[in-house]
């Protein structure tokens, strides 16, 4: 392909060629390019997950919110389960690595708050424990 293009009142003609690279020759001056691909456009954000309501007989409790955000790979509780210290309450993907939160002492789950695929924010809660 070839162009005539102005610059400064000077006059350059442009002739490109494509193939495994670019070769451009401006008025008997000549570059090389490697071709790169196209750049990819990022994807589309992930929808939110719908908060999941709490039951009104919950008053009290100690939250256990994500320590960081991403997205909520796996819940390992539900309701009513009795869970001990270290035991894991869910795995956080953020930044490719896999987190895991653990339960911080024994008690029950009162309430579940997030659910597997929900994008979480850091302090947002994910169960609720008595």
């Amino acid at each position: 392909m070839k162009y005539e293009v102005v610059l400064n009142g000077k006059k350059y003609e442009i002739e490109v060629e494509r193939g495994e690279a670019i070769l451009i020759d401006v008025s008997d001056v000549q570059a090389v390019a490697p071709v790169a691909p196209a750049p990819v456009a990022a994807p589309e954000p992930a929808a939110v997950a719908a908060p999941v309501a709490v039951s009104a007989a919950v008053t009290s409790g100690e939250v256990i919110a994500a320590p960081l955000p991403g997205k909520i790979l796996s819940l390992a509780v539900e309701q009513g389960d009795a869970v001990k210290a270290g035991q894991l309450i869910c795995i956080i993907e953020a930044m490719k690595m896999e987190n895991e939160v653990l339960c911080p002492r024994d008690g029950t789950i009162a309430a579940v708050q997030s659910a597997v695929g929900a994008t979480v924010e850091t302090g947002t809660p994910i169960v609720v424990l008595v």
